[in-house]
């Protein structure tokens, strides 16, 4: 492995002791040499959740999934990650909103940070907390248009990407990878900041569909999940549905990731909840109001949580019952055909309560 030569200041402000933690993420002599040993054959790689995570997943690695925030995110992956109880992860991504019920749950170490909340819903504050008290080490600091170019540049297999980004924020001073020079093509004093192809370990990608194959179709924004797939070492599909691959060729508007690059593809309807998919479901805005209300608050509060909603389900379909089940399915379908615009229906319920199955609507309980 190479060395490399960290921003000096960002090592001192982040209280990096061992700069080796920070090489990996970096390593393009590791990422190619996994990239040409990954089987390319035309072959089935369907797998259960449970075998893609034990297999594609270890100790150690550097990891981000898909979407944005709780749109088209590999929810479900996550969860049975912190199932198999999984260790000393560095997490990646933007944003990185889902970070915090797999460090809750033991399984992350290292956070390379952008962005941790959801929206509406805030900031996430157990990240705050896990800081403060030394439990999650920051590795580096991003903006989303930073990281964004870090992962294109491993896609296109660029060294790294010249950008105006970063310049007049502090941010530069806590990411031990950018670096701050003048442009190589003036010979005056004019700023920009270098900032390197990242190569995650892994990244859990949930897409609308795909074929057995491991090509994938995207409907709605991408987000940096095409660059992504090219950039991590392993790929794993979830997806909605698996489709023939066939259907490729015949309609190929979204076919936005190759078979070449993926190494299992897990057929998971329901696999984004409780965040939202494009064309299929809504997002459990109850879910996330209890999430960062009362789960965030306190370890006790999230023992209590992941309980409930992790350790005592097996896999997506016990997730669903929790939500409601059929009560939920046909809310959330007709939501999110109210959100994207594709009918017309008047009153479409887009307010939101508490809501647990058992529950009697006089008791429900608004936001």
């Amino acid at each position: 492995m190479a060395d490399y030569i960290y921003n000096s200041e960002a090592v001192e402000n982040l209280g990096i002791k061992d700069t080796s933690i920070l090489d990996r993420l970096v390593d393009y002599e590791s990422a190619r040499g996994a990239h040409m040993e990954k089987d390319r054959a035309h072959r089935d790689k369907r797998l259960s959740l449970k075998e893609a995570i034990a297999e594609y997943v270890n100790d150690g690695d550097i990891y981000t999934d898909s979407g944005f925030s709780y749109v088209r995110a590999a929810n479900q992956a996550l969860l049975e990650v912190a199932r198999q109880g999984k260790k000393k992860l560095q997490m990646i991504g933007s944003p990185n909103s889902c970070v915090s019920y797999l460090m809750q749950a033991g399984c992350v170490d290292y956070a390379h940070v952008s962005y941790q909340g959801a929206e509406m819903r805030g900031y996430d504050r157990a990240v705050s907390r896990y800081i403060k008290e030394g439990r999650l080490t920051v590795l580096s600091d991003w903006s989303h248009g930073a990281m964004a170019l870090g992962f294109k540049a491993a896609q296109i297999g660029s060294p790294g990407m010249f950008s105006k980004q970063l310049l007049g924020s502090d941010i530069v001073k806590y990411n031990p990878y950018v670096k701050v020079m003048d442009h190589p093509m003036k010979d005056v004093s004019d700023p920009v900041v270098f900032i390197p192809a990242l190569y995650p370990d892994v990244t859990v990608i949930h897409v609308q569909h795909a074929d057995m194959y491991g090509n994938a179709r995207i409907y709605g924004p991408s987000v940096n999940d095409v660059a992504m797939a090219a950039a991590a070492r392993k790929v794993i599909i979830t997806a909605e549905e698996i489709v023939p691959e066939s259907s490729f060729r015949e309609e190929n508007k979204g076919v936005a990731i190759p078979f070449l690059y993926v190494d299992a593809v897990v057929e998971l309807p329901w696999g984004a909840l409780p965040g939202s998919c494009p064309g299929y479901y809504f997002w459990s805005r109850q879910w996330w109001e209890k999430y960062f209300r009362f789960a965030n608050l306190s370890d006790e509060n999230f023992r209590e949580f992941n309980e409930y909603w992790l350790l005592s389900c097996k896999d997506q379909f016990d997730f669903l019952e929790k939500l409601g089940g059929a009560r939920f399915i046909a809310e959330a379908r007709r939501q999110t055909r109210a959100a994207e615009g594709d009918n017309e229906l008047d009153g479409v319920d887009m307010d939101y309560r508490e809501w647990m199955p058992g529950m009697a609507p006089e008791d429900e309980q608004w936001f």
